[in-house]
């Protein structure tokens, strides 16, 4: 991998962290974080997507032999999680979705996890900067009062997920430019409406 790569690679990473920050939520405080102020979720949901977020990532972390034969990765958007990754085989998958689909405000679970080899550093290092990328893109989104915070994006194996509460022409020009960037195979949306 060439040096200018290697810096394309950490500015866009760089990028990618600085778009999913959220300034803290300081509870009984003045400040109520940035996030909060530009989501579209309420301040409930907020908590307990982090909460269904955490429980399926010690899920994950509990089950040694599930772990040994899986790389299932975890997204929260609105009570809503969305896998993605690679098992061994569907039994792993099954066992995993289950355990989730008991966690607590779980609304819906998403299964996007294949059965195949599971990926390399590289396919990873990959996925993180395709995700970079199309992150990047979202800022070209013409639209009043578009954030594009408000758009969850989780790439894996050149398949680019797309999640929000969007309005239907949020949805379709969110989908537009990021059906456009380079490297993008595959686009799964998995917006849900959202209505003022």
């Amino acid at each position: 991998m060439s040096v200018y790569r290697i810096r394309q690679l950490i500015c866009l990473l760089s990028v990618t962290m600085l778009l999913n920050a959220c300034t803290p939520l300081i509870i009984g405080g003045v400040a109520t974080g940035v996030g909060v102020l530009h989501d579209r979720r309420s301040t409930g949901t907020l908590v307990d997507d982090k909460t269904i977020l955490l429980k399926a990532l010690g899920v994950s972390q509990s089950d040694k032999n599930g772990k040994k034969r899986s790389n299932i990765s975890v997204d929260v958007y609105n009570q809503r999680v969305l896998l993605t990754g690679q098992a061994a085989d569907r039994q792993v998958i099954s066992r995993f979705v289950q355990q989730v689909q008991e966690i607590p405000q779980v609304r819906q679970v998403l299964n996007e996890v294949q059965v195949t080899a599971e990926a390399s550093w590289g396919d990873a290092a990959s996925a993180a900067y395709l995700t970079g990328k199309v992150k990047l893109a979202l800022l070209d989104v013409d639209i009043a009062g578009f954030d594009p915070t408000r758009v969850q994006v989780t790439s894996s194996l050149g398949t680019v997920y797309i999640m929000g509460l969007l309005t239907p022409e949020e949805m379709a020009k969110v989908t537009e430019i990021v059906r456009l960037v380079s490297g993008v195979k595959r686009v799964v949306r998995l917006f849900e409406r959202y209505t003022s």
